[in-house]
């Protein structure tokens, strides 16, 4: 028999300790971790965030509703308090990796962008013109310094 180099999938597993993103209902947009899985459509979330406003209460979500993260909180017990929860989502720095993280900070770009007035929208168009014509210009630069072939 040879030997086979065995890989673990990293896959989003739906696991005790997992970071989710609620997608729907009143706490959209903001994360809790799995406490405990109730069965295979739902789970009991709890989200005791650092920041006041992101906090969300223990409450039995639908799997179809939250969207899996990369994060996990490790050895979070099964069914444990929200007490233990929040010791071990400040241990595990949970607020910080998701404030670095690609998705939140596209989420915040696109919050912003929702709430430009319309002169601040206008300002971010002449901004982007000017970008473009440098970009067009540096461009012009590099293909007249080109040899001829």
């Amino acid at each position: 028999m040879t030997d086979i180099d065995l890989k673990l999938a990293s896959w989003k597993l739906v696991e005790v300790g997992r970071v989710v993103l609620l997608r729907s209902g009143p706490f959209t947009g903001k994360l809790a971790a799995i406490v405990e899985i109730v069965d295979h459509k739902r789970v009991l979330v709890d989200g005791p965030s650092t920041e006041e406003k992101k906090i969300v209460p223990r409450h039995v979500a639908a799997l179809s509703h939250v969207t899996l993260t990369p994060f996990v909180i490790p050895k979070l017990p099964r069914s444990a308090g929200t007490g233990p929860v929040r010791k071990l989502w400040e241990k595990s720095e949970i607020d910080g990796k998701w404030a670095k993280s690609s998705w939140a900070q596209k989420a915040e770009k696109a919050e912003r962008r929702k709430n430009l007035t319309d002169f601040e929208r206008f300002k971010v168009l002449r901004l982007r013109k000017q970008a473009r014509f440098e970009v067009q210009k540096a461009h012009a630069k590099i293909r007249a310094a080109a040899p001829k072939s």
